[in-house]
Parts: C-alpha cells; sequence; structure tokens
C-alpha cells in the first residue's frame, strides 16, 4: 500500500498547501508512511493547532473519501460500528403480516438492507482505501480503546447476524488526541506518532496567507505577533489557529488595517473565549500592541 506517486514527500507539502494547509516536513513524512506502512498514525497536542484539519486535508490531496469517528465519553463499539434499523425491520413485518407472510424467517430481518453501518464498519466496506479520521481518541473510555486495538490488528468485524467482515480495504487512519486522559502504551506502540504544537510566527503567518488570501501583509504580521504574545500568557484556553484565522477575517471584514487597543477590545472575543482570560489581556493590552508592532 503506497501513496500516490505525486502524494510523496515535499510533493505532499504542494498539495497540501494548494488547499490551504501549512504542513511542516514532520507532519508531511508521517502522513506519507500512513500510507506506506500501513500504520494509523497519532497525532497529540493541544486543540486548536490543525490535527483534524490535516485528516480532512489528506482526503482531499488523496481525492478519497473522509469518514469520522467522533469520540466522546461513554462511545461503545456498537454505536461506532453498526446498528440495525429497527423502524424499517418493524415495517416489513408490518408489511408480512398484511401479505400473509407472518412466519417469514427471522433472519431475513437481519440482512444487509437493514444494516446501518457506523463510521468504523463503513471504513472498511469501501473499495477505495478512505481516510478514517477517529477524533480526539482520548476522550473515549478504556473499553472503547481496548477494541480499537483489536479493529486495528484485525481490520475485520464480526457480526453475529452475518458473520465476519473483512477490510475491503485498509484505510488511512489518523488518530487525534488533546491528552485529555493518558492514552495506553499498547495504542502507542501500534501507531506512528507525532506531537503537532502551536505553529511558530512565521508559520503562522504562511497558514494566514494561504487561508486568506485577500488579508494585508501588514495585518497579517500584525494577528500573528499578538497571537503569539497571547499563547506566552497564563490563559485558560490559547487561541489555536482557527482562532487566529476567525480573528484575521473579522478584522477584514471590518476595514481594519492594524491593531489599536480599542480594536482589540471590540474583537477580543474572536480570538478568546473565557472571560478571565479577555480580563486577564485586559490588563496587558500594552503588551499586546507592543507585540504586535513588533510583528511587522
Amino acid at each position: 500500500m503506497t501513496l500516490l506517486p505525486s502524494l510523496q514527500g515535499a510533493s505532499l507539502q504542494s498539495a497540501f498547501l494548494e488547499r490551504g494547509y501549512v504542513a511542516s516536513g514532520p507532519l508531511s513524512t508521517a502522513l506519507t508512511l500512513v500510507a506506506a506502512l500501513g500504520k494509523p498514525l497519532l497525532l497529540e497536542g493541544p486543540a486548536g493547532v490543525g490535527k483534524t484539519e490535516a485528516a480532512k486535508t489528506l482526503a482531499l490531496a488523496l481525492n478519497t473519501r473522509l469518514i469520522r469517528l467522533q469520540c466522546y465519553e461513554g462511545l461503545d463499539a456498537q454505536s461506532a460500528l453498526y446498528e440495525w434499523n429497527y423502524p424499517r425491520q418493524l415495517l416489513r413485518l408490518r408489511m408480512n403480516e398484511v401479505g400473509g407472510n407472518a412466519g417469514q424467517s427471522e433472519q431475513d430481518l437481519y440482512g444487509p438492507d437493514f444494516l446501518l453501518r457506523r463510521p468504523l464498519l463503513e471504513a472498511i466496506s469501501q473499495p477505495v482505501a478512505p481516510v478514517l479520521l477517529i477524533d480526539e481518541v482520548d476522550r473515549a473510555d478504556d473499553a472503547f480503546e481496548a477494541f480499537l486495538l483489536e479493529l486495528l490488528a484485525e481490520w475485520q468485524i464480526s457480526i453475529p447476524e452475518l458473520g465476519t467482515v473483512q477490510a475491503v480495504t485498509r484505510p488511512h487512519v489518523i488518530l487525534t488526541s488533546n491528552r485529555a486522559r493518558d492514552l495506553s502504551d499498547a495504542l502507542r506502540r501500534r501507531c506512528l506518532y507525532l506531537w503537532v504544537d502551536y505553529p511558530s510566527p512565521e508559520d503562522e503567518l504562511h497558514i494566514l496567507r494561504a487561508r486568506l488570501p485577500g488579508l494585508s501583509e501588514r495585518l497579517a504580521r500584525q494577528v500573528g505577533g499578538a497571537v503569539a504574545y497571547l499563547r506566552s500568557l497564563p490563559l485558560g484556553k490559547a487561541p489555536g489557529v482557527a482562532e487566529t484565522l476567525d480573528w484575521a477575517e473579522a478584522l477584514t471584514l471590518l476595514h481594519q488595517d492594524m491593531l489599536t487597543p480599542e480594536v482589540v477590545r471590540d474583537t477580543l472575543g474572536c480570538v478568546l473565549k473565557l472571560r478571565e482570560d479577555q480580563q486577564l489581556v485586559g490588563l496587558n493590552l500594552q503588551a499586546l500592541i507592543g507585540a504586535a508592532m513588533r510583528g511587522l
């Protein structure tokens, strides 16, 4: 299993950049190895640094389907695999009764026509390998993580009424974690690993240019400098790349071409989402403006 020849190494970076995603060298290499080695990739790091977006962009670059499993506390294997379409089964039973076929075999109600594929079963049923995004796996509990280990090892699913379903193609698997809890050593050993941190000011400037081509260079540098300063503060929720882009876009829509104390106060809700964080920045407003000016 290999990536398309045109999407290896530096070419993958170019393919990502065409879609507005600035991928670092280590990330490009890791994504290349996902397909080359057929192993999952665990992307770990703070929220808002582009882990989920990397999987979405990989699917676009490979021209394949993205299948996303959003993890949450209490997620069980059944919810991630499949369910039976009970309303449709009930309707078929009533139709059989009306048609005089009330004794129809129960097995007929547990065929593929009544099966609702959830993300994991859907991912292994695709004729062309999709990108399977298992998002925020750290939110799921230990029991689901153990099940996931088995699936990543065997790439088959057992459905009692239908038997074992083998993977048609092995998906390109990306797992993300915000490190809300420690993942098991067994899962880490199963995966390639990359820590994704906040971008450097230079990389963030490249991201702003790529995603908001109409943004003035002056404002882009100011926003980059201001966000870098914000991340140096002891905030409850540091701004991610998405907040940087939201802030820059809002400033453009408001026809602001530079950061001033008044502009920052009026638009701070685009980049900081906690009241306490906004109060802290209010006490350091002049320092923030200074950092923005140094970005020029």
